[in-house]
């Protein structure tokens, strides 16, 4: 197995691990300190502004299963990238973001991801998170390191008291409000305000093309045409999303129905519903409404930003 480092200063490292511990890919995220010029510095001389460090994750990842792309995208949606001073409640250059890169490849892929980020409009003020090359990582004190399990009651009031789930949501909310100048009547209905589109008569239903099909309001990759198959319902199915951690199930009662409805993370935006009724290992159906989605074709993954997806397709 492959493995590489991956160095994220978000704020509270405490809110930093969770996000990116989920994933498929990830072999471990620790807790630390890194940035300054203080050895094996402690919590309370980080806090103090006197050593140059910032709180930090490291992430071990294999970049076979997870590409460094993907880890930035979950970065740049943990945090307010316009703010100078810190993160949310917590003031100070310890609480600075950042992204420590540890070979050229990752600085050119973090400045291509800040570039974007300042092209898509979800923040009017500029983007000041630095890039930065990698230097002395200091793993934080052990009742640091994996705070959101061992206290999951605290970390929750913790991250909504600080402003953080807050603000995150309400930021990528007031970016939705423009949607309905650029999504189409039906993609607006369905992403917004949880309609269906007709069976038989939507786009991708018997499409098979290779390539993804992504978020038609994040641009964020969901499905991949290698997981997609022929269920007769009229609609897309897959068997599996790409990142499990950038779909939300709930449960939806409407129409006299018991079902498990699919959003998507970060837009929340309504997708279709999942069933367990599918041909996979894990017996899923994801039927994904085709107005909710985007497709990219393989041959244009690399122009469109989505290069480090690329990887999927040679494992199978």
């Amino acid at each position: 197995m492959k493995s590489e480092l991956a160095t994220f200063a978000g704020g509270c490292f405490w809110c930093m691990v969770k996000p990116f511990d989920k994933e498929e890919g990830i072999i471990k995220v620790v807790s630390g300190y890194t940035g300054g010029t203080t050895e094996n510095p402690t919590y309370e001389e980080v806090c103090s502004d006197t050593t140059g460090h910032y709180e930090a994750v490291q992430i071990t990842f294999d970049p076979d299963v997870f590409s460094y792309e993907k880890l930035l995208d979950i970065f740049w949606r943990q945090i307010d990238p316009t703010d100078v001073g810190g993160q949310f409640h917590d003031r100070g250059s310890s609480y600075k973001t950042a992204i420590f890169y540890h070979t050229v490849e990752q600085q050119n892929a973090a400045i291509a991801s800040k570039e974007a980020l300042e092209k898509s409009g979800v923040f009017s003020k500029p983007i000041v998170t630095e890039i930065l090359p990698a230097k002395p990582f200091y793993e934080a004190e052990e009742y640091h390191q994996g705070y959101y399990k061992k206290h999951p009651i605290r970390y929750e009031m913790y991250r909504k008291g600080s402003g953080r789930a807050t603000f995150l949501k309400d930021t990528w909310k007031e970016h939705q409000k423009e949607l309905k100048k650029k999504l189409t009547p039906l993609q607006y209905a369905v992403t917004q305000e949880d309609a269906t589109e007709p069976p038989f008569q939507n786009e991708y239903w018997d499409h098979k093309e290779k390539g993804i099909y992504v978020d038609i309001v994040s641009g964020i990759p969901l499905f991949s045409s290698l997981d997609k198959f022929d269920s007769h319902c009229g609609w897309p199915s897959f068997t599996k999303p790409i990142l499990q951690g950038e779909l939300e199930e709930k449960k939806d009662y409407s129409h006299g129905m018991i079902r498990i409805e699919v959003r998507s993370s970060e837009a929340d935006s309504h997708l279709g519903h999942v069933f367990d009724d599918g041909p996979g290992e894990n017996g899923l159906r994801y039927c994904i409404n085709s107005a909710a989605l985007r497709f990219v074709p393989y041959e244009k993954m690399d122009e469109e930003g989505y290069s480090g997806y690329k990887q999927i397709f040679n494992r199978k």
